[in-house]
């Protein structure tokens, strides 16, 4: 059976993050797989609403899925995206982090959390890997959050990243195509894919740049100052992205790296277990408050005051 690959931009029709995804889709074509893709921009995407309708319901151990599932196209594409051994994003960077398209889209995936979706029997579980391709006008200066907000994207339907590639420097539209180098790393990205499918799944691991990102765990190239967690959990510096947990040390050649502690990966975001916690974490607060017939009470008695504040607006 045909390995299944599918290709998400949402960059421009023609556009240096559409050109890069179909250059590593068509290594992956050549390579026997079965792709599809898709320009987000093509369809409709409906903003998150913040209703929480998917979590109350993961509380309760029910999948009641997204109250917008029926009124845009989000599911069709996820239903895609399950069937799919292996997922190939490309994005482009205006100011710093990947476009609205791009988060419009991916912060509509919590209701299809596969931790929660495969304990309760809703989906199977499926090793499925993924690799993401970011596209600016500058350096990475000023797209310094345009990979890693991506990756916050793949862990929650649990797409292991295996590589990704980060373009600067082509702010006009196909661009990249007078830079030959591009185009060959972007073929790179669909020759890993296809090496990591075909790779036994815990044998699988980072094709990508070996020394790219802070991060040892997951390449990310964010790291903020730790602080303490719901649970007492603490670390001197965590990874922005995957949660590992460590500090800084001086290497031999007098520059800094991220090092994980024995303990560090506890809160792994992009593991199933670490997802977990999460859940406990969302159960213990949202949870604990809607449990608390006080709590509740006095929010009902303040919000009073806050519905009734009117301020000009724009029309």
């Amino acid at each position: 059976m045909k390995a299944k690959v599918l290709g998400i931009t949402a960059g421009r029709e023609n556009g240096n993050s559409e050109i890069l995804l179909k250059e590593a889709l068509h290594y992956c074509e050549e390579a026997g797989a079965d792709v599809t893709m898709i320009n987000l921009r093509n369809y409709n995407i409906m903003d998150c609403t913040g209703c929480t309708s998917c979590v109350t319901g993961m509380l309760h151990g029910k999948n009641v899925g997204c109250v917008l599932d029926k009124k845009d196209d989000k599911k069709k594409i996820m239903d895609v995206l399950f069937e799919s051994d292996a997922v190939i994003v490309s994005a482009p960077t205006y100011d710093l982090m990947a476009c609205s398209t791009f988060a419009q889209f991916a912060q509509r995936s919590l209701s299809y959390e596969t931790s929660f979706l495969e304990s309760i029997g809703a989906i199977e579980y499926k090793d499925r890997v993924s690799a993401l391709i970011a596209v600016g006008g500058s350096t990475r200066t000023w797209q310094s959050m345009a990979l890693e907000s991506m990756q916050a994207a793949m862990f929650t339907v649990d797409l292991k990243v295996i590589d990704m590639y980060l373009a600067t420097r082509v702010p006009a539209p196909a661009q990249c195509l007078i830079h030959d180098d591009m185009i060959a790393r972007a073929r790179k990205v669909g020759e890993n894919i296809m090496t990591a499918i075909n790779t036994p799944a815990k044998e699988r691991k980072w094709l990508g740049e070996e020394d790219m990102g802070w991060c040892p765990n997951c390449h990310s190239n964010a790291l903020i100052l730790g602080e303490e967690q719901w649970d007492g959990t603490s670390f001197p510096v965590e990874c922005q992205v995957c949660g590992a947990g460590g500090t800084l040390v001086k290497a031999d050649n007098d520059k800094w790296k991220f090092v994980i502690q024995e303990d560090g990966l506890c809160c792994d975001r992009t593991t199933v277990k670490g997802r977990a916690n999460h859940l406990i974490e969302i159960e213990s607060t949202q949870g604990e408050f809607f449990r608390n017939p006080e709590k509740c009470d006095i929010v009902k008695k303040k919000i009073v005051k806050y519905k009734a504040m009117k301020f000009k607006t724009i029309q």
